[in-house]
């Protein structure tokens, strides 16, 4: 099954669900609540999807392919993989934050409403941070150099483990780009796992609104 007909089969049976919801069909003689509802289900499907992707490629997807793939051919797969990850994260934050703003106007807002705003908003500012600054530096400026370096050594081969830290003791310009490269993931895993804690506390506050 091809990607488009797999998308069709997702929208069709998102399109069904309404069937099986009643009550927001019983919503609709009040004014602006076919937008209201429309807006809820955007901000809960953007906000699964952000959810869903940060839990598999932070904690299970980037582990399982460090352990089984070539050092070189994993940094490759995570490059390209993660200019898409932070890429779509930062679309279902955007409207996340849209459709919360627009349920939660600022002015009528409570505390709490403004804080996860806030919380919506400061996890979309981190996944733009990986899309506009972060990732392009990694990938583009340090990591493809470093392979360069290590494969002239006849490292990067290696699963599992890596022999850099090796070579870097003799070796200045590896370790430079060890040393930069270092600093500028670092940065780019902090921006990640901030920008998953503001979507878990922002899950604190759906649970609460849950009446099931």
């Amino acid at each position: 099954m091809g990607w488009a007909a797999r998308f069709l089969t997702a929208v069709s049976f998102l399109a069904a669900g309404v069937l099986f919801a009643p009550d927001a069909l019983l919503l609709q003689g009040r004014p602006g609540a076919a937008v209201a509802a429309a807006a809820r289900l955007a901000h809960v499907l953007a906000m699964a999807t952000a959810w869903g992707a940060g839990l598999w490629v932070t904690f299970i997807g980037g582990i399982l392919m460090f352990k089984h793939l070539p050092r070189h051919q994993f940094g490759s797969l995570q490059g390209n993989m993660f200019k898409a990850y932070f890429m779509l994260k930062s679309v279902c934050l955007a409207i996340s934050v849209a459709a919360f703003a627009y349920l939660h106007p600022w002015r009528t807002a409570s505390t709490v409403e403004r804080y996860q705003l806030g919380f919506l908003i400061a996890a979309l500012g981190c996944d733009l941070s990986n899309v506009l600054v972060f990732t392009p530096m990694t990938i583009e400026e340090i990591m493809m150099k470093r392979h360069k370096i290590e494969k002239d050594l006849g490292i990067g081969s290696e699963i599992g483990y890596s022999r850099n830290p090796e070579f870097a003791k003799t070796n200045p310009a590896l370790g430079a780009m060890n040393r930069k490269f270092g600093r500028i993931h670092s940065l780019s895993s902090l921006a990640n796992i901030l920008a998953f804690g503001g979507l878990a506390m922002h899950s604190w506050y759906l649970a609460s609104k849950l009446d099931l």
